[in-house]
């Protein structure tokens, strides 16, 4: 499989490792990293990292320490050597571990933030990509809504914020498994990708022990953008 370093889109002062014809970061994680609110002086936890898009985004925005989980011993092969190449190595950390094993790293509430580009599909045997890679980073092989938000709950400070990518089809579920785990949702933004369109993606912003109550924010129609970054800025 060939390597390639790319620019990372729109980011000229950030290069990414890829597989030339496998595993690459989308548009969705580029979003996500716009969406999120960042401050100086946070630990922040990305879940499902892939190669570190978005520690490597996050990072042109705050100095703030980032860990990155991948679970693909070579996708996460592939996200150190990134971060080696731009230099982050002591803002962004990469561990090739399941995420369901954070414990055997971190204590319970010890961040403040955590952003997650999940697998959308649920693992139900059908329509798996041919590609392993493609399999893990799309379907719930290895973990799901509920995982994540269990494991956003116990990891997050008080007040501390969940940042989501996903389909809008499986709002039902994110909203039952943010009310479960008292991890609310607060925000949330509709994505389409050409004019008239009915949205199929959607980005959420949801907050430990928070009170009831959701702002949704205007569609972006990302066919209408000259460039992703600060895209939210306005909103």
């Amino acid at each position: 499989m060939k390597i390639v370093l790319n620019d990372l889109f729109d980011y000229k002062n950030r290069f990414i490792y890829q597989l030339e014809n496998g595993f690459k970061f989308s548009l969705d994680s580029i979003l996500l990293a716009e969406f999120v609110k960042v401050k100086e002086n946070l630990k922040i936890l990305d879940m499902c990292s892939g190669n570190c898009a978005i520690p490597l985004i996050l990072s042109t925005r705050t100095n703030s320490n980032i860990v990155a989980f991948e679970i693909q011993k070579l996708i996460a092969k592939l996200a150190t050597d990134s971060v080696l190449y731009n230099n982050l190595q002591n803002q962004i950390e990469v561990i090739n571990d399941d995420i369901k094993n954070i414990g055997n790293y971190f204590s319970i509430e010890e961040f403040d933030l955590i952003t997650c580009n999940p697998p959308y599909f649920k693992n139900n045997g059908n329509m798996h990509n041919k590609n392993d890679f493609l399999t893990i980073a799309r379907h719930e092989v290895n973990i799901d809504l509920e995982k994540i938000f269990k494991i956003a709950f116990k990891y997050l400070k008080n007040n501390g914020i969940l940042y989501l990518v996903h389909r809008v089809e499986r709002l039902d579920e994110i909203f039952y498994y943010s009310k479960v785990n008292k991890i609310n949702v607060k925000e949330l933004q509709f994505i389409v990708t050409k004019d008239n369109n009915i949205p199929s993606l959607v980005l959420i912003k949801c907050v430990k022990n928070s009170k009831n109550g959701i702002k949704v924010k205007k569609i972006i129609n990302v066919s209408n953008c000259n460039t992703y970054q600060h895209i939210f800025d306005s909103e």
